[in-house]
């Protein structure tokens, strides 16, 4: 009997033991001090970071790293949620750009990833991208580069052909080399096709507005639309002017009549980011060989779209998660990426390589597209500020082109667009 009694104090103390040995590896593998280290990596959209986050991990044997995919909504919906919670966010995040002043505001929820080692790489990025994805200050930095968005002028060769236009992107370029010339060249279009130049009057918008150094809020929340003289007015009369002229068409972009249009011809020109091309590949069979790519003139230069990578301060491995953060957006990586996936790199090494500038694209009858976007990358002297609102404001602002474009007063649109807009500023 007393034998018996031993085994339940015996069980308990190989149970204790067991435990507090669990305890320990656990805390090795949070603290990365000597330990396995495991980093949960959220992204979105279609990259290559799986393979990467192997090929790492295969170089790094102690390191296991955890990749979760998202619809890019989802992703930064749930990351938000976790970080307004104080629990259950990643070791590293991806943020696309134009969700990233949403996140700036939570600056206490982030690494500074100056303090881990940035600064020492701050030099292979493009300026404009690297401060971008600081504070206002600049003495914070919220996430690594990865992909931009630089825009170009796609254009059907077949319809310039038809309307006596060159076909050259050498020549084209220099015969579209400013806001009056794009208009011209959308009149000759209209006159010999009868086609739209331009697919839609959002895109003919976005022309000024995405190259404009401000748009509808500054960083203290002021709505900037409401002054005289403001950027996002010069690129709405652009817009309206380009529609009275008869060159804009109504093809939304994502549509299915839009997508279809891209495929047979419907217009002329798309003013997109480098990440379009991998999208008409895939989805235009019967455009092959007929788009090609130059540079837009420079009231156009702009960035469309792009990414960063940030780590949350709730990580217990911000080292470890900044050394494989910074390794997934070297210059290799990063020509790998754009290889795999299309995703347009924001290290200038890359536009060097011979990987690179031999990238003959065949949908775009051999061009070497990669050239051109990376000369628009260059081309651009800063990142936009956009603000929290600026989607909601940017809808009331294409819902006053859309009635413009079905045959509302112009100004009247404007002027009841900045009012909506300032009730949504006021209501925040």
């Amino acid at each position: 009997m007393k034998n018996m009694k031993k085994w339940p104090v015996l069980g308990m103390t190989l149970a204790l033991s067991a435990t507090l040995a669990a305890c320990n590896e656990e805390e090795a593998a949070g603290s990365g001090e000597g330990g396995e280290v495991t980093l949960d990596f959220w992204s979105f959209g279609a990259t290559n970071y799986e393979e990467l986050a192997e090929a790492y991990e295969a170089e790094n044997p102690n390191v296991t790293i955890n990749v979760k995919v998202s619809e890019t909504a989802e992703h930064h919906d749930a990351l938000f949620t976790s970080l307004s919670a104080g629990s259950g966010a990643p070791d590293i995040a991806m943020l696309e750009v134009d969700q990233f002043d949403r996140f700036k505001e939570a600056q206490g929820s982030f690494e500074n990833l100056y303090d881990l080692g940035a600064e020492d790489v701050q030099g292979e990025y493009l300026e404009w991208k690297w401060n971008a994805g600081a504070n206002q200050e600049g003495d914070f930095l919220f996430g690594l580069p990865t992909d931009i968005g630089p825009k170009a002028l796609y254009y059907r060769s077949d319809v310039f052909e038809e309307a006596g236009l060159p076909t050259d992107p050498a020549e084209v370029s220099a015969m579209i080399d400013s806001p009056e010339a794009f208009k011209e060249a959308g009149l000759q279009v209209l006159e010999e096709t009868g086609k739209p130049f331009v697919d839609s009057i959002e895109m003919a918008f976005r022309a000024y507005l995405d190259a404009s150094e401000e748009t509808y809020l500054n960083p203290e929340g002021e709505l900037l639309i409401a002054q005289e003289g403001n950027d996002v007015k010069k690129a709405y009369d652009y817009a309206v002017e380009l529609n009275e002229a008869g060159v804009v068409g109504k093809f939304e972009m994502w549509t299915p009549e839009w997508a279809n249009a891209v495929n047979t011809g419907e217009f002329a020109v798309e003013l997109g980011a480098g990440w379009l091309k991998g999208w008409m590949e895939g989805n235009a069979p019967d455009a092959a060989g007929k788009w090609r790519v130059a540079t837009l003139p420079t009231e156009f230069a702009a960035n469309w779209g792009g990414s960063y990578l940030a780590i949350p301060s709730e990580t217990e491995n911000a080292q470890e998660a900044y050394d494989f953060t910074e390794w997934l957006v070297s210059a290799d990586n990063q020509l790998g990426s754009f290889q795999e996936k299309g995703l347009f790199p924001s290290a200038p090494a890359v536009y060097e390589m011979d990987e690179f500038t031999g990238n003959e694209d065949e949908f775009f009858g051999g061009q070497v597209t990669s050239s051109v976007f990376a000369e628009a990358a260059q081309d651009i002297d800063t990142a936009v500020f956009k603000g929290v609102k600026y989607f909601p404001v940017n809808n009331e602002v294409l819902n006053a082109l859309k009635n413009v474009q079905n045959g509302a007063d112009p100004e009247e649109e404007w002027d009841a667009a900045v009012k909506r807009a300032q009730d949504l500023i006021d209501r925040q």
